[in-house]
C-alpha cells in the first residue's frame, strides 16, 4: 500500500487499522515479573534486550514490590517470576504450597551489599561487623544514637540511618549477616524497599549511614563513600572495600550474596516464559556486568539451565536463611519443597 492509497482511505478504515494494531500489541503475550529492587537493574536490562530480540512479540513487565512483597504476589499467582535478593523463606514456601504454586529456584548473579556514608564524612573509612551490629541490632534502638557511641574518637553527632524496608530481601540478608538473625533490627531508621530513596538519603546528610546494593552505589560513588568491611571470621584480616573483584576472590564477607529468580512451574509451560528464562541464562552474565553485578561462573549457568529444563522444583535452602554459601555448593544441593526445622550456622567454617 503506497502513500497515495493511504491518503485516499476513509478515516473510518484508518481508525480500524489503527485499532487492530493496538489490539495486537495489547494481546502480545506478557511475562509478569515482580520482587526485589536489588535484582531490578539486571532484570530490567535483560527484559529490554529480550523484547528487542523478540521484536516486541513478547512484553515483559518488571515490578519492584521487594522480595517479600514479590513472593506474596507470586503465591497468589499474580506473577510468572519472582525476583529475590535472598532465598525463599519457610512462611513463603508454605504460602506457595497452600496455593498450589510450585517454583524453580535459579541463582542469577552476585551482589556486594554496600555500607555507605556521605562523602563529607571524614572520620570513618572502615567499619567492623561487630560495630555494625552495635548500630543495627534491636537493642540499639533509642540507645546507640551518636557516632561516638560506636567509637569514642568519632564525633558526638547523631547517626542518621537509612536501610531496607521489612519487605526487602536486602533487609533480611543484612540483618542475618550482621545481627545474626533475619529481620532482627532496630526500627528507628528511614526504611524503604526502593533503593533510590536510600541513595538520596545518604547523599543528602553528612551524618548518614546506610546499606544498599552495589548496583545502586556504583553510579553514585562520586556522591557517596563506601566503607571497607572488617570481619573477624574472614580469610582476610584487613578491611575490604566492596567490589566485584572482592566478591570474585571470596574476600568480601559476609556481605557478598547471590541473587535469584523463582519461576512458577505452571508459567514455565508458557512459550514466552520459557523463552525469557532461557534468554536470561544465556545473556544474563554480560548484562549483569553492565549494571555492576558479578555474573555467576559459567558452569553455574549451565547447571541452572539444566535445573530449569528438568523443572526441578523447590529450594536449595529449605526456607532457612544462610550467609556465605558458595554458588558451587548451592548448585550441588538437591532442591527441597519442605522447610527445614534446624537453623544453619551464620557462616561456613574457614
Amino acid at each position: 500500500m503506497n502513500l497515495q492509497t493511504i491518503r485516499e482511505l476513509p478515516l473510518s478504515m484508518l481508525a480500524l487499522a489503527s485499532g487492530l494494531a493496538g489490539t495486537a500489541l495489547a494481546q502480545a503475550p506478557t511475562v509478569r515479573i515482580d520482587g526485589s529492587s536489588t535484582v531490578f537493574p539486571v532484570a530490567e536490562a535483560v527484559a529490554e534486550e529480550f523484547q528487542k530480540a523478540t521484536k516486541g512479540a513478547v512484553k515483559v513487565t518488571v515490578g519492584i514490590a521487594g522480595t517479600g512483597g514479590g513472593f506474596k504476589k507470586f503465591a497468589r499467582g499474580e506473577t510468572d517470576i519472582s525476583n529475590a535478593s535472598r532465598p525463599i523463606l519457610a512462611a513463603e514456601m508454605k504460602a506457595c504450597k497452600e496455593a498450589g504454586v510450585e517454583y524453580i529456584e535459579l541463582p542469577i548473579c552476585f551482589d556486594a551489599l554496600t555500607v555507605a556514608v556521605n562523602p563529607k564524612n571524614d572520620w570513618v573509612s572502615s567499619i567492623t561487623i561487630d560495630e555494625l551490629k552495635k548500630i543495627w541490632e534491636p537493642a540499639a534502638q533509642g540507645k546507640v544514637t551518636h557516632w561516638n557511641q560506636v567509637r569514642p574518637e568519632w564525633p558526638n553527632e547523631k547517626i542518621v540511618l537509612f536501610g531496607a524496608g521489612a519487605d526487602s530481601g536486602t533487609f533480611d540478608y543484612f540483618t542475618e549477616a550482621v545481627c545474626g538473625k533475619a529481620k532482627a533490627s532496630r526500627g528507628d531508621f528511614t526504611a524503604s524497599e526502593d533503593d533510590n530513596v536510600l541513595v538520596q538519603g545518604i547523599e543528602g546528610n553528612k551524618h548518614a549511614l546506610g546499606y544498599i546494593p552495589f548496583a545502586y552505589y556504583e553510579p553514585h560513588k562520586d556522591r557517596m563513600k563506601a566503607l571497607a568491611i572488617e570481619w573477624n571470621k574472614n580469610s582476610v584480616k584487613t578491611p575490604v572495600l566492596p567490589s566485584m573483584e572482592a566478591v570474585q576472590k571470596g574476600t568480601y564477607n559476609p556481605l557478598a550474596r547471590p541473587l535469584f529468580m523463582y519461576v512458577s512451574k505452571k508459567a514455565a509451560s508458557k512459550p514466552e516464559v520459557k523463552q525469557y528464562v532461557e534468554f536470561f541464562l544465556k545473556e544474563g552474565a554480560a548484562l549483569a556486568q553492565e549494571v555492576k553485578y558479578l555474573p555467576l561462573p559459567a558452569p553455574a549457568y549451565v547447571a541452572a539451565g539444566k535445573r530449569f529444563a528438568e523443572l526441578q522444583v523447590g529450594t536449595a535452602f529449605g526456607g532457612v536463611p544462610e550467609v556465605g554459601v558458595s554458588i558451587e555448593e548451592l548448585m550441588r544441593r538437591t532442591p527441597v519443597t519442605e522447610a527445614k526445622a534446624e537453623t544453619p550456622p551464620a557462616a561456613p567454617k574457614k
